[in-house]
């Protein structure tokens, strides 16, 4: 049976009982529908003194292109707090349709540890992504206006790009304004994702819709001939961008098959932006539960990087304890096995590419000053000797490993990872940032590409040399460093995967995100608008004769 049969035979509660478990009254919810819902503005002033709960991070080894159930074990580790009769809540990021037509099809966990409904989740849910696009494309509309209408700002240079959540590649770069109609002005533009969009970030960022409006003001937009910034406020801009975020901006409440409580939020790409929730969801969430699963996106090198170093900073807030999802073919392929090679044991692969784990775990337990564990998306055919040797490597490094069947148990096969968790919470912690933010630009890339991908250096390119005496001159130095790079290896070349010689990152362009508080430093080949696969997950995806969506999983 796949998800979605799954997911169907699953009777839901009303939203609305859903919100009873964890404290929230009917009149501080905004339903759409009977399963989703939105909360009002006055249940955050109503809990802010209530003490926090406990937050524990999930996060993963550097992944396979089909991904290794981050999300399925932290639904599944939700579930399992709460089987073992905890208090717990979910605090995940919203799917982008650029996947879910893509590669993956969905990004709602799998099997018997799902958030619901999926189908929607995964396809419109409740328009956040949706607003996020217009208020970007609002942006770059009143931007070309401005132009039209004289340039009294004295656009040079345009920095600011449109969007789209799509996989759509022939966006990259566009000429635009060929209509030749008088006045229009003809120029150079281009798309990235929604979910890589500044005002994703800024959404996810942001403590309110006060500071909201101020980030979006702050954005730099272009220049002008004297190389001086054009920010949006210039264009008086974030007021009619705010109103389209209004709704956007509040924590979406919804439910896992087995009735914990989740909040959906936000959604920006770890691999081309910060990779978390939104702020408000999270902080939300920690008021309302004893324990509270969130998750970063793709592997440590980039999520949890960015999670401590960007959202903890920001929010002020600390993970209690870090869950490092695996699978056992995710091993043997970063140990140098061919895919179609990885279901089959092999002790020397796995040898191999235990040591990305051992990487991850490093960073995490000396480089973070967090509590660690490991967990095993387990699936049927896996290997027992296989399993034996993990965990003796694990144990002379004093890790704990716990094996996770929440994708056919639920929250009952994620038991004995939610018993490990909830210890692990209460040993003591040390958290550290990868670099301070009075380094120099160039000090804090370097700490992050020595100290947690293992680099021995890096290579800038003249452009990002001049882009960084650029941001040093406009006096915003001192803000966190955004890294994207490829997710499949702690290089940024995505098939050295062994990482076993030494290696130079090589950064290709750096972007000054002014709204979002950070500066993005594209690496390698990296895109901020990805392209569809040679197969994409589209091809399986339909609406039957009765109405059901099939094909996403």
């Amino acid at each position: 049976m796949g998800d979605i049969e799954i997911a169907r035979n699953v009777t839901l509660q009303p939203i609305t009982q859903i919100a009873q478990k964890i404290g929230i009254k009917e009149d501080e919810l905004e339903n759409y529908g009977k399963y989703k819902a939105k909360l009002s503005e006055n249940l955050e002033k109503r809990i802010s003194k209530n003490e926090n709960g406990k937050l524990i991070l999930v996060t993963a080894i550097n992944p396979t292109p089909l991904g290794e159930g981050k999300t399925t074990i932290s639904i599944g580790l939700a579930d399992g707090l709460s089987y073992i009769g905890k208090k717990a809540m979910l605090a995940l990021r919203e799917p982008s349709l650029g996947p879910v037509f893509g590669v993956k099809g969905g990004a709602t966990g799998g099997g018997h540890a799902q958030v619901a409904p999926m189908e929607d989740i995964n396809l419109h849910f409740t328009g956040d992504i949706h607003a996020i696009t217009s208020a970007n494309n609002l942006l770059s509309a009143l931007i070309d206006n401005h132009i039209y209408f004289g340039n009294e700002l004295g656009f040079e240079k345009i920095v600011w790009k449109r969007c789209l959540d799509l996989n759509d590649r022939q966006l990259r770069t566009i000429e635009c304004g060929l209509s030749g109609e008088k006045g229009v002005v003809p120029r150079q533009d281009g798309f990235d994702i929604t979910v890589a969009s500044e005002i994703m970030a800024i959404l996810c960022l942001s403590s309110s819709i006060e500071d909201l409006k101020k980030r979006i003001g702050n954005i730099i937009i272009g220049y002008n001939k004297e190389e001086k910034p054009i920010y949006a406020r210039d264009l008086k801009a974030e007021g009619s961008l705010a109103v389209l975020l209004k709704d956007a901006i509040k924590p979406n409440l919804v439910q896992t098959l087995e009735h914990t409580p989740a909040f959906i939020h936000g959604g920006p790409f770890a691999n081309i932006a910060h990779g978390c929730n939104s702020v408000m969801a999270t902080k939300m969430a920690l008021k309302l539960s004893d324990y509270v699963v969130t998750e970063a996106g793709f592997g440590a090198d980039l999520g949890a990087e960015k999670f401590i170093d960007i959202k903890c900073r920001k929010s002020n807030i600390k993970p209690d304890a870090v869950v490092i999802v695996a699978t056992m073919k995710a091993l043997k392929y970063h140990g140098g096995i061919e895919k179609e090679q990885i279901r089959k044991e092999n002790l020397e692969g796995l040898q191999k590419g235990i040591h990305n784990l051992l990487k991850h775990v490093d960073n995490l337990k000396n480089k973070f000053g967090l509590n660690v564990i490991v967990a095993i998306n387990k699936y049927i055919d896996d290997s027992e000797k296989e399993i034996l040797l993990l965990k003796q490597k694990l144990e002379e490094q004093n890790i704990t490993l716990s094996l996770v069947e929440a994708w056919e148990y639920g929250g009952k096969g994620a038991a004995d990872l939610a018993k490990k968790v909830v210890e692990l919470t209460n040993k003591e912690k040390n958290m550290q940032y990868a670099y301070e933010l009075e380094d120099s630009i160039k000090t804090k890339i370097e700490k992050i590409a020595k100290n947690i991908y293992g680099a021995q250096g890096v290579e800038y390119s003249s452009k990002a040399e001049e882009e960084i005496l650029k941001i040093e001159k406009l006096g915003y130095k001192n803000l966190p460093i955004c890294m994207a790079k490829t997710q499949y290896s702690f290089s940024d070349d995505p098939k050295n995967l062994i990482c076993d010689k030494p290696f130079t990152i090589h950064v290709q362009e750096i972007i000054l995100k002014t709204g979002a508080e950070f500066i993005v430093v594209l690496t390698g080949k990296i895109f901020t608008m990805p392209g569809l696969p040679k197969v994409p997950a589209s091809e399986n995806i339909d609406i039957d004769e009765n109405g059901d969506i099939v094909g996403i999983f």
